[in-house]
Order: C-alpha cells, then sequence, then structure tokens
C-alpha cells in the first residue's frame, strides 16, 4: 500500500483554495451575463451568499461552483465559458466546465438543469433560472428556489447547509409552509434536530 505524501501546512494555499473558488465562480458568472445566458448560482456558494446577509462569519467555504442553466442554453454556455478558458466535459453523466486543460472535476463549474431532476428518483426537479436575483457579482438562486434544491437532495452535505441556514434564522419552521408538502418531513427532521 502506497503511503501518501503530504505538503506542508500553509495557510498561503487554505487561502488560494477559497480564494480560487471565488475566482472560478466569478469568471463564469461574468462569461455567462456577457454573453447574455440566463443562469443561476446553486448549491454552496448560494448558501454562503445567503448566509453571508445575515453573519459572515457563519459562512463555510465550498470547493466547487454549482450552476443552474436551461439545456437550451448549454450551447451558448458552453460558447462563453470556453472562450472565458473553460473545459467542457461530461462525465458520468455530469455536465461540468473545468478550469483549463489540466484541471480536475474539483476544479470545474458543474451545471445542473433548470426544470430536470438531477436523479430520477428525487422527488422535485431543479428549479428553473428565473427563481433568482441579480446580486452585486452574479444571479443567485431564491433562498426558496435553494431551499427546496436542498431538502430534495439532502445528502449530508445538504443537511449542512441547511441547517447553517437554519443557524442564522433564515429558514425555520415557518418554512413548513412555504416548501411542497413531499419535502416537510425533512425539513420538519432537521427542526427536530437542528445539531444533526
Amino acid at each position: 500500500m502506497a503511503v501518501a505524501t503530504y505538503a506542508e501546512v500553509s495557510w498561503e494555499r487554505m487561502s488560494n483554495a477559497v480564494e480560487n473558488v471565488r475566482r472560478r465562480l466569478l469568471r463564469a458568472a461574468r462569461a455567462l451575463d456577457n454573453a447574455h445566458v440566463p443562469y443561476a448560482v446553486a448549491g454552496g456558494n448560494a448558501v454562503a451568499a445567503w448566509v453571508s446577509r445575515v453573519d459572515e462569519a457563519a459562512v463555510r467555504n465550498t470547493q466547487d461552483v454549482d450552476i443552474v442553466l436551461r439545456r437550451a442554453d448549454l450551447p451558448a454556455a458552453r460558447a462563453a465559458l470556453e472562450q472565458a478558458g473553460f473545459v467542457y466535459r461530461h462525465v458520468a453523466s455530469i455536465d461540468m466546465f473545468l478550469d483549463g486543460p489540466d484541471a480536475k472535476a474539483r476544479d470545474a463549474v458543474h451545471i445542473v438543469f433548470a426544470s430536470e431532476k438531477v436523479r430520477a428518483d428525487y422527488a422535485a426537479p431543479v428549479p428553473d433560472v428565473s427563481e433568482s436575483e441579480v446580486t452585486e457579482n452574479f444571479r443567485l438562486l431564491s433562498l426558496n428556489a435553494l431551499v427546496r434544491m436542498k431538502l430534495t437532495s439532502f445528502r449530508d452535505k445538504d443537511r449542512v447547509h441547511l441547517r447553517d441556514l437554519m443557524d442564522v434564522g433564515l429558514v425555520d419552521a415557518s418554512w413548513l409552509e412555504r416548501v411542497p408538502p413531499t419535502l416537510r418531513a425533512r425539513l420538519q427532521e432537521l427542526l427536530d434536530n437542528p445539531e444533526g
């Protein structure tokens, strides 16, 4: 069995990891905005953006960029993102734009398609890009749409993200009436056990 080798602990490497994700997000958003391609930022960056509106100290870093697109806009998005230096890949039913030809899947913009289910067994499709708002730097998925996406996926990281939203008061018991009935039990589970 091979022994793993590690680099020295470095604040610079930690800071670069966060900054690289931020730059990737802004570069992708700028390319899509300039090409007039409708999109919305989703995933961990959307959670961080919403949490930062209440308490920036509660923001959690994320390793990738998730963007909602309409499938019909993929060709225009591809042209815009490739012009910005991204490299399109379709791997294991996932559409992504690597941050350069030598980048890994972690160094990518991951695409989810609006109004489609990410997985066949999901209770709800991805919200449309129209469920978003313009911020200073990018189009941000609305809080309601983001919460529905996180409740639909409900993986460990989705539950953590939902708890982050709950922790700063953006999501509470009043949301039980805002989410579809098929997702209420999941939200109730988190409300009953906010610490995990």
